[in-house]
């Protein structure tokens, strides 16, 4: 039957006897007619809808790349299609991505990178000594001498041991064992890891993740993906963003009668915020985590992105050492770094470290085993973290190059974000604190009452509402303060500092012309 109606289909009426001694014409014939009384069948039910997918993963939203983003999309198409804006090129603040702003790469990174991905270039003169020195010392620890092949899950015992003798140097002589280090796909990835070992309970005992506001999405997201509880605590905008432990006080109290708080998360410098973190606070946060029992997040992706001369970088690692055994010896910590940010800029090769001290012994198998489902991080992109916390020093060839390199785009960094502050400061109804560090603007806007009810009949928030006629009328792309959190009745957006000066420039005075226009607008 099969047969004769795939004849039937090809167009094909043979008339010779089939097996059963009739022409193979009838049989065709049969099939056929059954094929046409056959009722038709209705497509199949998907298995997966938005009704019947995994909650959680509905629940996570990540503003960074959201709504905003997806229009700034469909707006960039209209203009390749020659569509008429009144401008010509849409201009992404939205997101920390140096190079895709123009960032040149440090020369050096890339030089060690090439010859490691290429290892013939080893025999080339064009490249330095040192770089091949680095490239040799990787592909040596590689299986089969290549970036090609898995690592260890914790990642190549080299590069854990290169990190750990950076994070000794950075923090004056703080030991750090390569054992605690483990390497990651970006920082994301390590605290993504870590929150899904720290998460357990149900109900009133479900873990309690507390958070602050503004946050960096990345956080509510995975709290959402995970089923965890978010634990806002509001840092101080009136205060330069300041963290004050009596809003952790309150928080922990609130939270401790719907969840048990287990983790805190501390972003230093500030993600959206920039703002730095004092030596007094850091003591202050740890000996509360030590008081209340909570495992601490050092987010400390932008260590090397300090631009105000009376703040200096902490790390969390080397003050909770130097406050004595009691908290040193006691005090679960993970931090986290990243090559995606600080001079480096280098987001594409995703590469990341965590350091977990204190840490269960039983836990660290249990971690390990974790690590090991995702086989191992981008062996490039550990490579690339390697060139970070193993950057050329004096006496070597590449050392002036790199200092000059370094420098450079620290020092432009510092110049934007002052440039920056100071025009925001200059637009009636902005109002930005000082940027000391990262590289992000977050300013809070006068949004106006009647802007207010026109956000509310397009059932947008305040802030997305004008994020988005920024966008359609200036081609800027920035993110809603509603994004990160805020607190209620106020109103921000992000903007990243990384455009070129001039381009920054016109970024800002587009800003200013369209928020005078707005609020005359909806006066």
């Amino acid at each position: 039957m099969q047969r004769a109606a795939a004849l039937v289909r090809r167009g094909c009426s043979p008339r010779t006897p089939g097996p059963w001694g009739r022409s193979q014409s009838s049989a065709a014939a049969e099939a056929s007619a059954v094929l046409k009384v056959r009722p038709e069948r209705s497509p199949r039910e998907r298995i997966l809808t938005l009704e019947s997918m995994n909650p959680q993963v509905k629940a996570v939203e990540y503003a960074v790349r959201g709504p905003i983003v997806l229009k700034a999309g469909e707006i960039e198409l209209e203009l390749q299609r020659g569509i008429k804006k009144p401008f010509t090129e849409v201009i992404r603040a939205n997101i920390g991505d140096a190079q895709a702003m123009g960032q040149q790469p440090i020369t050096f990174l890339r030089q060690v990178m090439a010859l490691c991905t290429y290892p013939n270039l080893l025999n080339s003169p064009s490249f330095p000594e040192d770089a091949k020195k680095r490239a040799r010392r990787i592909l040596q620890a590689c299986g089969g001498n290549s970036l090609g092949s898995y690592s260890a899950s914790q990642g190549v015992n080299c590069i854990r041991e290169d990190v750990a003798a950076y994070i000794t140097r950075r923090d004056g002589g703080v030991p750090a064992d390569p054992d605690n280090i483990y390497l990651t796909t970006g920082a994301s990835d390590g605290i993504s890891t870590i929150l899904k070992i720290l998460v357990s309970g149900g109900g009133k005992s479900r873990t309690g993740v507390m958070i602050p506001i503004p946050q960096y999405p990345l956080y509510s997201a995975v709290i959402s993906e995970l089923d965890a509880i978010q634990v806002n605590y509001y840092l101080d905008e009136e205060n330069c963003w300041a963290l004050n432990v009596n809003e952790l006080r309150r928080a922990v109290r609130e939270a401790k009668d719907h969840c048990d708080p287990k983790v805190l998360c501390i972003i230093n410098p500030g993600n959206p915020t920039g703002q730095v973190q004092s030596r007094k606070c850091i003591e202050d946060v740890i000996h509360f985590a030590w008081e209340e029992k909570l495992f601490l997040l050092a987010d400390e992706v932008y260590q090397d992105n300090v631009y105000s001369p009376d703040c200096r970088f902490h790390s969390f690692k080397k003050v909770l050492y130097e406050m004595g055994p009691e908290y040193s010896s006691n005090v679960e910590l993970a931090s986290f770094h990243s090559t995606s940010k600080g001079y480096m800029g280098e987001c594409g090769y995703r590469g990341g470290y965590m350091e977990v001290i204190n840490l269960h012994p039983e836990i660290k198998g249990q971690l390990v085993k974790l690590l090991s489902v995702r086989l191992c991080p981008p062996v490039s992109g550990q490579a690339a973290m390697d060139i970070v916390v193993n950057p050329p020093v004096p006496g070597e060839e590449s050392f002036e190059q790199f200092r000059r390199e370094k420098e450079s785009v620290l020092g432009n960094l510092a110049k934007k974000a002052k440039l920056t502050e100071d025009l925001f400061n200059q637009v009636p109804g902005i109002h930005c604190n000082p940027l000391q560090g990262a590289m992000y603007a977050f300013p809070r806007i006068f949004i106006p009452a009647k802007a207010v009810e026109a956000a509310q009949a397009h059932k947008m928030a305040p802030d997305m509402f004008y994020c988005m006629k920024l966008l359609e009328e200036t081609g800027i792309c920035v993110v809603p303060g509603s994004g990160f959190g805020q607190r209620e009745g106020t109103y921000h957006f992000r903007m990243t500092i990384l455009p070129p000066v001039e381009k920054l420039k016109t970024v800002l005075q587009k800003v200013k012309d369209f928020h005078i226009k707005f609020l005359e607008k909806y006066a």
